[in-house]
């Protein structure tokens, strides 16, 4: 199933949040896509709705397993991409970031395939 690209940024946010401190609140997500408080409350009921995330009124969001499996790989992608772009590139780390950033969500798995067999080469 493809997700609209703000779902996805959502799920990514969601999953670094929860990665590092174990849940996510509407704040932090609000602060780190720079996002209005209501706009993330209103994406959260979509998630849920969705089955991709677990959240009580105003309580902590974490992600159903399935959620938390998609937005792993989008994660993973967003990495992936970043790599691709300072390795091939020679992007900055701070430029490969923003750029991954915004191809992660565009790009085809040939072009994921791709960029895994390019980078398996220069290892």
């Amino acid at each position: 199933m493809k997700y609209h690209d703000s779902a996805e940024m959502y799920l990514e946010t969601i999953y670094i949040l929860e990665q590092r401190q174990g849940h996510a609140h509407v704040a932090e997500i609000s602060k780190a896509l720079s996002l209005s408080k209501p706009s993330v409350t209103k994406a959260m009921a979509q998630l849920k709705s969705r089955d991709l995330i677990h959240q009580e009124d105003y309580g902590p969001i974490t992600l159903t397993e399935h959620g938390r499996s998609l937005s792993k790989k989008i994660y993973d992608r967003h990495l992936l991409i970043s790599e691709y772009l300072q390795k091939a590139l020679k992007l900055s780390v701070k430029d490969a970031e923003e750029n991954a950033c915004r191809m992660e969500h565009v790009i085809t798995e040939s072009y994921i395939d791709a960029i895994k067999a390019y980078l398996s080469d220069k290892e």
